[in-house]
């Protein structure tokens, strides 16, 4: 994946060479559609509503409804190339306890979906109603991941000449139900251990991250620089914070068909703006046109494997309001609960608080114990406390899981702000060795400067939330 500076070059390149012009794009009424899908998107699968079990429209859509009536999505503070940002799309995170994820600076962390082991305290019945109904769909998204996974293996190694396409229009390709038979030697069972192993890694969602957008509210939407698609809920990106090679499932919802009298004007050619789509294109390239595929309500689509990486995907909007339902594999190596409850016992055995001693004291002043001990401090007040209560009382809409926690690493907190002062103490005492005093010194202080700038940074971000021209800043966001 390119780093932003790299990703702006390149993006202004591209705009660059574009000049006045549009880079061509296909959708489902043009020609050659079909062969563009299979020969350069074939890793995007499309599961129309029509092949999904009518309970899990049922139950996931009364979700949908439930969690916005109870106001539990809200518009993120996301920072693009150093500017913050109000997002158009509300959003909530729901997941395994104890997960976060972190998008554009962002972390969120989870409403915990029921799972044994755990004891969720919802704030209203209806609340715990729908986190089940989106683990169940989770399971569901999973099962038809996997198999979607198989069929394409299947597909590779046999030389077959349809991709896993599911087209509304016409028999373009074989359904993934249909796929079934010729699965049977592909099932679990019949997969070698390591390839089984290895298609349930990269589908194991620990997260959902669940989007809802009204188009009629956000008059201010961008347009899709490339193709001239249209108003863009989301812009072009690559989702971060995943496992390397992992599938991401969406399940779209537009909610209603758009009233006769608000109905644009279609445009001769191109998608049809009344409908959401989802776009994608090659990554940074100009040489293959743009995919843009229609979402009706109910639908579900899955970006397997490496697709995420290699390509770039935009959510162009329609004129119904829309939810989804976002299934990721996210990469938590840095953003559980257990690991920043680790860094923190870890950190605080550098203290010694024994009762006989008059004050407490550090048990050493090692360079690499320093180090260890003040990026903690950093890591748990940035990357966490800040982070949790930067983003207001929104979690207590739903559960109040998080509150313990957040007490815990706020007490940590106190314990590592006191570690510090313990260390400045020290280096005032006359007898250290002056190398010794410089060496620490000179690995404290940039974790210090460090400190100093994120928290007047984040004063400043505290200062753009709360005021109120930054309603009308919210903007698509930009890859």
């Amino acid at each position: 994946m390119l780093w932003p500076q790299t990703c702006d070059l390149t993006k202004r390149k591209l705009l660059d060479e574009l000049g006045e012009s549009w880079l061509p794009y296909l959708t489902p009424k043009d020609d050659g559609f079909h062969q563009l899908w299979k020969t350069k998107y074939s890793k995007l699968v499309l599961r129309t509503a029509e092949k999904i079990p009518k309970e899990v429209h049922e139950e996931v859509q009364e979700a949908f409804l439930t969690l916005q009536k109870h106001g539990c999505f809200f518009q993120d503070l996301v920072r693009i190339k150093g500017k913050d940002f109000v997002t158009p799309v509300s959003r909530i995170l729901v997941g395994n306890p104890g997960c976060t994820y972190k998008y554009l600076n962002t972390r969120l962390f989870t409403v915990p979906w029921p799972v044994e082991g755990y004891e969720i305290n919802y704030s209203h019945p209806e609340i715990s109603k729908a986190c089940k109904a989106l683990i169940k769909l989770n399971c569901y998204l999973h099962r038809e991941s996997v198999l979607a996974l198989q069929e394409q293996n299947l597909a590779e190694t046999k030389g077959m000449e349809d991709s896993p396409v599911i087209d509304r229009h016409q028999d373009y390709a074989t359904s993934i139900t249909e796929m079934g038979s010729i699965l049977q030697d592909q099932s679990p069972s019949h997969v070698p251990e390591n390839d089984h192993s290895h298609l349930k890694e990269r589908t194991s969602y620990n997260l959902s991250l669940l989007n809802y957008m009204d188009p009629q509210q956000m008059p201010f939407l961008k347009q899709e620089p490339y193709f001239g698609m249209g108003k863009m809920a989301v812009s072009w990106h690559h989702d971060e914070n995943l496992v390397e090679g992992s599938t991401v499932a969406v399940y779209s919802y537009s909610c209603e068909e758009p009233a006769a009298d608000i109905l644009e004007e279609k445009a001769p050619s191109g998608r049809d703006p009344a409908v959401w789509h989802v776009g994608l294109k090659v990554a940074w390239d100009i040489k293959n046109p743009g995919l843009a595929v229609p979402l009706y309500p109910g639908d579900c689509y899955f970006m397997l494997d490496d697709l995420n990486m290699t390509h770039q995907h935009c959510v162009l909007a329609g004129l119904p309001p829309r939810f989804s339902s976002t299934h990721r594999v996210a990469e938590c190596s840095q953003g559980t609960l257990p690991y920043i409850l680790d860094q923190c016992n870890a950190a605080l055995q550098n203290l010694c608080t024994d009762t006989h001693l008059s004050c407490p004291t550090l048990k050493s002043l090692d360079v690499d114990d320093i180090k260890r001990v003040e990026e903690t401090h950093n890591e748990v007040e940035f990357e966490w406390l800040r982070q949790f209560w930067f983003q207001g009382k929104r979690y207590r809409k739903c559960t109040d899981w998080w509150d313990k926690p957040m007490a815990a690493l706020d007490e940590f907190w106190r314990k590592l702000e006191l570690m510090t002062s313990l260390l400045l103490c020290e280096f005032r005492k006359e007898e250290q060795a002056e190398e010794q005093r410089k060496e620490r010194i000179s690995c404290l202080l940039p974790i210090l400067e460090e400190r100093q700038e994120l928290r007047q940074d984040w004063l400043a971000r505290v200062f753009t939330l709360y005021c109120p021209d930054t309603q009308v800043m919210a903007v698509a966001l930009s890859s």
